[in-house]
């Protein structure tokens, strides 16, 4: 039998200086072994040329005795298949000379028609592998090739509706990877608007921090020079809001005081003393409310 050809045994062109091919003496028996099993791959054609050492010696003396027990077994098996094409002969001899000798009948004596039905019976028992063309035979057999189609059926309707189950599933998840996508761009849109925002916002900010600097070095330099003209500490902007916070104050105070003061109305009262207290309430309204028009007065300048 024909074995793969070593690796070694590839190389082509001179055997390098300093190494020797399967020519030079090979020592040992399983060199020779090697050696013979070679020329008989090989016949009478070239032995390819390869490197002699102990490790390819012990690698085509393993390949040669593979190859020699597979041919061992191969030949076994011809054997007994020619034992049984024998044992086969001999029982159609027999059959036909059965037939022969009890109703004159042969195979060659059928008609076309005949002849047909007659290889169409054999290949139905050749195809349901039946030990002969008996109808006993044949229907265990037809038995078994329907059981066989029924469950091919019943097996093919379990994978149809597997089929079917992954078609949905596989539409349900087309659907939601659509979805997912139109999310996504509508995210990303919505991100890039955002985007816009924050840096609208963040430019409006510095622009609003170089206002409040200005501002501030403004509002500096105007009470530097205020503060060089001599102005009143009590005429700046938180004397001011103190100052209306206070007179927020009292006006708050004076509501409860006009209250008890409509209870006292319905009483008789002495018109000398109500006039002199009005005289006094009115001066220092009136004190209050031009000491406040005057600094309004002095800061809008």
């Amino acid at each position: 039998m024909w074995v793969a050809e070593p690796a070694m045994m590839r190389r082509s062109g001179p055997v390098p200086t300093g190494r020797r091919c399967w020519r030079h003496p090979v020592p040992g028996a399983a060199g020779l072994k090697v050696a013979a099993w070679l020329k008989k791959i090989f016949g009478d054609h070239p032995i390819p040329q390869y490197e002699v050492n102990p490790r390819t010696t012990e690698i085509l003396h393993h390949l040669s005795e593979r190859n020699r027990v597979r041919d061992r077994d191969i030949c076994l098996v011809i054997e007994d298949l020619k034992q049984k094409a024998s044992e086969y002969e001999s029982e159609a001899k027999h059959l036909q000379d059965l037939l022969m000798e009890s109703v004159n009948f042969s195979p060659a004596n059928l008609s076309g028609a005949g002849s047909r039905y007659l290889n169409a019976l054999v290949d139905s028992a050749v195809a349901l592998e039946t030990k002969d063309s008996s109808l006993a035979s044949f229907i265990p057999a037809v038995n078994d090739l329907t059981s066989d189609l029924f469950r091919t059926k019943s097996k093919n309707e379990e994978i149809k509706l597997e089929l079917a189950k992954l078609e949905k599933n596989l539409t349900a998840t087309l659907v939601l990877e659509k979805c997912l996508r139109e999310d996504l761009k509508k995210a990303e849109l919505h991100l890039s608007t955002e985007r816009a925002k924050v840096d609208h916002r963040l430019q409006n900010m510095d622009f609003l921090k170089a206002k409040s600097e200005e501002f501030r070095s403004g509002i500096k330099a105007a009470e530097e020079q205020l503060s060089t003209r001599g102005m009143d500490a009590s005429l700046s902007h938180q004397s001011l809001v103190a100052l209306s916070e206070k007179l927020a104050e009292l006006k708050r105070q004076t509501i409860p005081l006009k209250k008890k003061l409509e209870s006292y109305l319905d009483l008789m009262p002495n018109p000398s003393l109500a006039q002199v207290k009005i005289e006094e309430a009115k001066r220092e309204l009136d004190t209050i409310e031009a000491e406040l028009t005057k600094k309004v007065d002095m800061m809008e300048l």
